[in-house]
């Protein structure tokens, strides 16, 4: 084989390679996505100590697609903004509503997911929302919009509130009378009412949220490949899938 046939079978196989290849700017790249140990279904530590869920799996499935490596490192919730603000963990993938609030300390992808706020009781509770609204205790997991929403209405309604590290605590309360019911995203809602004597009473008053993965302020690169990643999640079969094995509440 001659010189030129040779460059041209070496061209050829390297835009071969290229073309195979995830088009990724962070293509080959490592990093450590924080999840809340405890918000079944989109993020939680398995019974074999493994992180689990509906954004643990969604993240891995576009890690793939887009060529990079992941690891997810549980984080106390209240404090996980701090921790990406720190570089503990490069982003979050673990149910985290957009706000105006937040928008001013990370960047978020697009929106995936949208989620309702109820209020969860015994299934034997007689209350309706607004005897509970106007004078209860209430329990919310410390961190949360839903915690902010409700510490900013309190003088408007006159519960009491109790604050917890995690949803299922809070349900936990709930169950043993502590509180008369606590307030959540819709997803821990419907895991909790499967698992416990619990039922979703309903809204509260709240507007419905969206979710979004949050990167730190101008790390565009992640951001976009994140971006690209959660378009072809939701063009992908897999996704159908997702939504199947997780049922995640609120969509």
């Amino acid at each position: 084989m001659n010189k030129q046939g040779l460059l041209w079978l070496v061209c050829l196989a390297i835009g071969l390679a290229l073309f195979a290849a995830p088009f990724s700017a962070v293509a080959g790249q490592s990093y450590v996505n924080g999840i809340d140990a405890n918000y079944p279904p989109f993020a939680y530590v398995d019974e074999s100590g493994e992180p689990s869920g509906f954004d643990v799996d969604a993240v891995e499935w576009i890690a793939e697609e887009m060529g990079f490596e992941v690891t997810h490192k549980p984080i106390d919730w209240d404090g996980i903004i701090p921790a990406l603000k720190s570089e503990k963990i490069d982003f979050i993938a673990s149910g985290m509503s957009i706000t105006e609030q937040r928008k001013e300390q990370v960047d978020f992808t697009i929106p995936y997911w949208k989620v309702k706020k109820v209020l969860v009781v015994r299934q034997d509770s007689d209350l309706g929302v607004e005897e509970i609204m106007s004078g209860e205790r209430l329990g919310v997991q410390r961190g949360t919009t839903s915690a902010e929403w409700l510490k900013s209405h309190q003088d408007d309604y006159g519960y009491t509130l109790r604050y917890y590290d995690s949803a299922p605590m809070a349900v936990a309360d709930v169950v043993n009378g502590r509180v008369q019911a606590a307030a959540m995203d819709m997803a821990p809602a419907k895991d909790a009412q499967e698992e416990k004597p619990v039922t979703i009473l309903g809204t509260f008053g709240m507007e419905p949220e969206s979710f979004g993965y949050a990167v730190r302020k101008g790390d565009e690169e992640l951001l976009q490949t994140l971006n690209e990643g959660l378009r072809k999640l939701k063009n992908d079969p897999y996704w159908d899938k997702l939504v199947q094995k997780y049922e995640p509440g609120g969509h």
